[in-house]
């Protein structure tokens, strides 16, 4: 039973960064978690409501009053072991997720809500270091073989999950290691790949097999595929950027944000990148276009790398500070966001409209953009608030790169998709029903490729619902 005045007696407390003049000079994790006797009061703030809306609002649905009492009394162990029946990566969770089910704490209604993403990491850390954490493989095999196409959080949680139930899982990956966004999309300040790297060994070890540097539909025919293996999931992400179209948009020194954070990232990783292939921000004055974790990501990335000055340009207006009455509680609100990266030294505009890009007058390369300020207004007909450009206001910023954190449009359509036969739904992104199951008899689709771009714990609920509805299509 947890302390019915807990909430009363401690306040909240979260964990500390690292102070930035020392972590910018590294590409380690910036936050610095809580002792544990700390961490125990911090879990004893929760009241056990009658209805925890946490738990309504966590998408793997956790069992989050259950796991933070037994923490609370020292039950480590068995905290980890609950925790673990709903997520099959806490760690991931723990360092990137929003936590929706803290604004979903009943305690949010009037107070500081429970500090839960922060408990949660602080479990699994734990585990993992206990050795808590051992291989699980299954006692006995179905015989039936299931192909998972794309190792990002969806994928992987569908072939871990399809695992744990006795099915023979092969999870292929396109590029050269496991982890899609999670390696190659998210920094290691936010996320050191070592966590995604053990997780690995971990399904390896209870028996999934996985095989990276293969395109399905490449190196492998999705025939091939189709025949070999008794159901199919593809969880390949939603990786069609959205591009901004103005003059002057074929500059050097202009780039999609995942291909600057997925080159950063493979040098933080020791691979080898040719000087004049590299995009860096050492001394250049940087322009982010879009706000976003990706956006923020980017700002701490070339904060890292010796940025002259980072700016980001925001087209919306700033979200309010404190929860608007348009979100009221338990739902998750759209609020102002201050990350590790912008405390670390960003300029931040919004309502801005960028309009188009310059080069130097003798090479081809991005010095500057003009831009317009924008006035939003909610439209008479539709209710819908629409952009209209503020006379005079126009202005110009130094620009020698830009980053396009602009968010995707939907899944990659030519390829797999297409030749799978995939229908698609009316944002183009793959089509599925209730089960997660596709057009085509056998093949499912989990996280991002028929969700659109949304969070990586969306993308773990995802992959298990998908590894459920192929476990259940595998018995008929």
């Amino acid at each position: 039973m947890a302390d019915p005045k807990g909430f009363l007696k401690i306040e909240r407390i979260e964990n500390r960064y690292r102070p930035v003049v020392e972590r910018v000079r590294d590409y380690h994790e910036v936050e610095a978690q809580l002792p544990s006797d700390m961490r125990q009061y911090q879990v004893a703030r929760c009241m056990d409501c009658g209805v925890p809306f946490c738990h309504w609002a966590c998408p793997v649905g956790s069992l989050i009053p259950e796991w933070q009492d037994k923490t609370r009394t020292g039950d480590w162990q068995g905290a980890y072991e609950i925790l673990q029946k709903t997520n099959n990566f806490p760690e991931f969770t723990g360092r990137l997720c929003p936590a929706p089910c803290e604004y979903g704490c009943v305690l949010g209604i009037n107070d500081d809500p429970v500090t839960i993403r922060e408990n949660e990491l602080s479990v699994i850390d734990r585990a993992f270091h206990e050795g808590w954490v051992k291989p699980r493989p299954p006692k006995t095999r179905t015989g039936k073989r299931v192909a998972v196409i794309g190792s990002g959080p969806a994928g992987m949680a569908c072939a871990d999950s399809l695992n744990k139930f006795g099915h023979s899982v092969v999870l292929f990956e396109a590029a050269d290691r496991v982890g899609g966004y999670l390696r190659y999309g998210v920094p290691d300040f936010k996320l050191e790949k070592t966590v995604i790297d053990r997780r690995v060994d971990l399904m390896r070890a209870e028996g999934v097999i996985v095989k990276t540097g293969v395109k399905v539909g490449v190196e492998i025919p999705t025939a091939q595929i189709m025949d070999e293996f008794d159901a199919v999931c593809v969880a390949i992400g939603a990786r069609e950027p959205r591009d901004l179209n103005i003059p002057g948009r074929e500059l050097d020194g202009i780039h999609f944000a995942m291909a600057y954070l997925e080159q950063s990232n493979r040098i933080v990783a020791g691979d080898v990148i040719p000087p004049d292939d590299r995009i860096d921000a050492k001394g250049k004055h940087v322009i982010v276009l879009g706000g976003g974790d990706t956006g923020s990501d980017c700002i701490g990335t070339a904060n890292r790398q010796g940025a002259a000055s980072v700016t980001q340009i925001e087209l919306f207006p700033e979200f309010p500070r404190k929860r608007p009455a348009s979100h009221p509680w338990p739902l998750f609100p759209r609020m102002y966001k201050t990350t590790s990266s912008h405390e670390e030294g960003c300029k931040r505009l919004f309502s801005v409209n960028t309009k188009e890009f310059f080069g130097s007058k003798k090479g081809k390369r991005v010095k500057k953009l003009s831009a317009v300020r924008l006035d939003w207004e909610k439209g008479s007909t539709n209710g819908r608030f629409e952009m209209a450009e503020i006379p005079g206001s126009e202005f110009e910023l130094k620009a020698d790169l830009v980053l396009l954190s602009l968010g995707f449009v939907h899944v990659e359509q030519q390829g797999l998709v297409y030749e799978m036969g995939l229908e698609l739904d009316e944002r183009n992104n793959i089509k599925v029903d209730d089960h997660l199951m596709t057009s085509v008899d056998g093949v499912f689709s989990a996280g991002d490729a028929d969700r659109g771009a949304s969070l990586v714990v969306w993308a773990i609920a995802e992959g298990r619902k998908a590894a459920e509805g192929i476990h259940a299509y595998l018995q008929d």
